[in-house]
């Protein structure tokens, strides 16, 4: 007998939640089964395809070679499925569907708030909000994991189309106290030494910052490699170093003289939101909506949003973060 055959997607769903969360117990309750219940559909997966899916450790459930390539493809299998399911009752005139995008983890700042205005307009849609890294964005992008994914730069690397919808003002900062703030004819080279403190490789803000620096012809200097921009935000205030960042994720401690923006020319400079996905993938009607939504509402909605966190009134808002293009680099 075929996998195809004697399988069905119930099956497939008890094995993913189990493979998830490494517990049959845990995906029984997840899933509104008996215990037994679920160990019997894993037991008739196992039959069907013909070999162990799945070993007992002390810790729990781990996956056999088997189970890692079925895990797999089971994700793409049931991703589909979702689609298929949401399209369908797209045609019984409700609006609903799950809209699955993926964000660069300075959108956090910002990007909720654009999702609840959406949810608010549409009750019936369901969110699914991935943020990480821009290289583990591009990932889930590729591997069909989200259908949009909200960044700076839009990725080579992939066939992709891209639209741009929002300014994303960025800065070099430090804290007031900070020597950098009161050096006289303060230049791109003196940073080139100044001990940055920077994001991982793989992050957005990281590779910007390299381009940077390679375009004016000079090696950037790390003082510290940090994982969030939160980690960067408290170091830079503690004054170990200045920091290269958004503006949209560190709006509040300017406000309260806990950053500055170094006395730099060309600082702050201005890149772009983008909005991507697959050139070869049609998007899902939820999706499709929601990039619409963003395009024509994004930039207000951000600006907003600033306005709102920073208490200030809504045409000074927009003045702060109405700052030029993004050079190549700033004036050395």
């Amino acid at each position: 007998m075929t996998l195809a055959k004697t399988s069905n997607i119930k099956q497939l769903i008890t094995f993913q939640k189990v493979a998830r969360l490494g517990n049959v117990s845990l995906a029984a309750e997840e899933l509104f089964l008996s215990q037994s219940a679920t160990s019997i559909q894993l037991s008739n997966l196992e039959e069907a395809v013909g070999t162990k899916l799945l070993s007992r450790t002390g810790r729990g459930i781990r996956l056999t070679e088997a189970g890692e390539v079925l895990y797999t493809l089971c994700e793409r299998v049931l991703n589909v499925w979702q689609e298929v399911s949401d399209e369908m009752e797209s045609y019984l005139g409700d609006f609903t569907g799950t809209l699955r995008i993926g964000a660069v983890t300075t959108a956090e700042y910002w990007l909720p708030h654009v999702l609840v205005n959406f949810a608010n307009a549409h009750p019936k849609v369901k969110l699914k909000l991935q943020v990480a890294n821009r290289d583990d964005i591009v990932r889930y992008l590729s591997a069909d994991e989200i259908d949009l994914a909200v960044m700076g730069r839009a990725p080579q690397e992939v066939r992709v189309k891209s639209v741009s919808f929002a300014d994303n003002p960025t800065a070099f900062l430090s804290a007031p106290a900070h020597v950098l703030m009161h050096t006289s004819g303060l230049n791109l080279e003196m940073l080139a030494n100044a001990h940055m403190l920077v994001r991982e490789k793989g992050s957005g803000a990281r590779a910007s910052l390299e381009r940077i620096f390679k375009s004016a012809g000079l090696k950037l200097s790390i003082g510290a490699e940090l994982s969030s921009n939160e980690s960067i935000k408290q170091l830079c205030i503690a004054g170990l170093g200045p920091a290269y960042m958004s503006l949209h994720s560190c709006l509040l401690e300017i406000r309260a003289g806990l950053l500055s923006v170094l006395p730099l020319a060309n600082n702050p400079m201005n890149r772009r939101w983008n909005v991507v996905h697959l050139e070869h993938k049609p998007l899902s009607q939820v999706a499709s909506v929601f990039m619409d939504y963003l395009i024509s509402h994004g930039q207000t909605q951000i600006e907003e949003q600033l306005a709102m966190m920073s208490k200030l009134p809504v045409a000074e808002a927009v003045v702060l973060h109405s700052s030029p293009t993004e050079p190549e680099h700033p004036s050395p």
